[in-house]
This record gives structure tokens, C-alpha cells and sequence, in this order.
């Protein structure tokens, strides 16, 4: 275990398709944000290198949870999911629903945090829209990778493919079931991850971690070559009891423009 001090370098590497200098670019400095934003000091537990996945304990604060959760009510909707054309839309695959999140002084204080813990040279506007999703029961989202497999969508005009990820879990209410299972992963050996994954599932199943509320998982999604990495293909298991938020943060391989990463507030 890690302990931190509110940030971690991970070593991630882009393509050099968007390699470029952000020094002289005012867009791309480090964001400068107000005194109330203060870092958690939060835990990495290294699951596997290769893909690189890590598990983050204490990731969010109680007040940003409360926050994040009264600042999207009412905004929730029908999550849409892209088919093998591009299009956009709802499907059975996908049942949960979700919002993106406005970005005002804590939400902006969470898009650093995840910068940070993924170096000092990712750029603010390398990250898409913070996006919540809610699970009742029996919803659920089937196997898929956060990664696009249609090019439409990873467009230079568009920042490119998804870098990496973040899912935290912001909110849960009496739920069972519920946890986010990468069945490519090899589970761990030790009795301490039981705390974060459920030990109780076959070893062939892969890796399924807990909804546990606080916490969340980073993993990257695309080889050093820019192309994807199928190992972390995962689903959000259905819930069976109870209800639970969760939270995307995506990282883009390039620069998303002020019109798909919404103004701040």
C-alpha cells in the first residue's frame, strides 16, 4: 500500500499523434483554483501493472459526495451508449441512467485531483465532462470498453481516444450487487483486497470490485501505440438490491474544445 499525500504519478503515455508543447498555450496551464480545494489524503493499491489498474481508497470526500449528488438532482436521464455505426443511443446493454456534472469550485477541485495522480503534464482540457451514473435495481451495463472502437468518435477534432479512466463511487443505498467486474483481470491472492472485491466470486470471473462508497478505481485504456487494450473490457454488474451514483472521468488523448467540455460555473 501507498499512502499519498494527495497525488500519485502514473505513467501514462499518449500518442505521439498528440504529442505537443502546452507551455505558451494559456488553455492548457495548470488550473488555478480557489482555497477551498483541498486534496484527500487518499491510498493507491496497485492491482495489475500490465494493464495498469489501481485502486484508490478515500478518492472523495463526504462533502464532495454530498455535493456531487444534490448538485444533479433532477438531471438524471436514460444513459445513451454508441452502436457499431457511431450512433448514439439507448440500448438494452445499458440501462442506467446519467448526467454530466456542471463545473463549478468542487467539481473543479475533483478534474485536479485526476490530474495530478496521472502526472503534472496532462492538460485541463484533456478531460471530458465529469458524467454521473445511477443504478437501480436490475440495472446494469453489459461488457464494453471505455475506449471507442469506432474511429468517428476519437477524431483528432474530438481529443482523440480515451487515455484513461476513473470510476468512483459516489452514493449507495442497501445495495447488493452492483460491482464493476474486468472478467481479463487476474484476481489477487491476498486476503486484503477482499475489502475492495468480491473474493467470493470464481477465480475464472476475473476481478469484481465492491460499490464501496469513497472509493475509487483508475485504469488506462489504450496501449503505448494508441490502440486499444481490450484487457480492461468490464461491465457494471446488475444490481440486485438498493440503488448506487457513480462517477466517469475520461482523459482524452488530445484537447476537447470549450463547446464539449461546457462552460465552468
Amino acid at each position: 500500500m501507498v499512502r499519498l499525500g494527495g497525488s500519485i504519478v502514473a505513467a501514462i503515455a499518449a500518442t505521439a499523434a498528440y504529442a505537443h508543447s502546452h507551455d505558451d498555450d494559456p488553455a492548457q496551464k495548470p488550473m488555478v483554483l480557489n482555497d477551498n480545494c483541498h486534496h484527500p489524503s487518499y491510498s493507491s493499491h496497485i492491482l495489475s501493472k500490465s494493464p495498469l489498474v489501481i485502486y484508490l481508497s478515500d478518492f472523495l470526500t463526504l462533502e464532495e459526495r454530498t455535493h456531487l449528488t444534490e448538485l444533479t438532482k433532477g438531471t438524471f436521464s436514460h444513459s445513451a451508449v454508441a452502436d457499431g455505426t457511431g450512433a448514439e443511443g439507448q440500448r438494452k446493454t445499458r440501462t442506467s441512467q446519467s448526467t454530466n456534472v456542471p463545473r463549478d469550485d468542487i467539481v473543479r477541485c475533483i478534474e485536479e485531483r485526476a490530474l495530478l495522480f496521472q502526472g503534472f503534464d496532462v492538460p485541463r482540457n484533456h478531460l471530458e465532462p465529469v458524467q454521473l451514473v445511477k443504478y437501480g435495481r436490475g440495472e446494469r451495463y453489459h461488457f464494453h470498453t471505455d475506449w471507442f472502437t469506432n474511429p468517428i468518435h476519437a477524431t483528432s477534432a474530438l481529443g482523440g481516444n480515451r487515455l484513461s479512466s476513473f470510476f468512483a463511487y459516489v452514493a449507495a443505498e442497501n445495495i447488493t450487487g452492483g460491482g464493476t467486474n474486468f472478467p481479463m483481470l487476474d484476481a489477487p491472492y491476498n486476503q486484503k483486497w477482499c475489502e475492495f472485491i468480491d473474493c467470493d466470486e470464481p477465480y475464472e470471473n476475473g476481478v469484481t470490485f465492491k460499490p464501496v462508497v469513497g472509493n475509487a478505481v483508475f485504469w488506462q485504456n489504450l496501449h503505448e501505440d494508441g490502440t486499444g487494450d481490450q484487457r480492461n473490457l468490464h461491465a457494471g454488474l446488475p444490481v440486485t438490491s438498493g440503488w448506487k451514483i457513480g462517477m466517469n472521468i475520461w482523459t482524452r488523448q488530445g484537447p476537447l474544445s470549450n463547446d464539449i467540455r461546457g462552460p465552468d460555473v
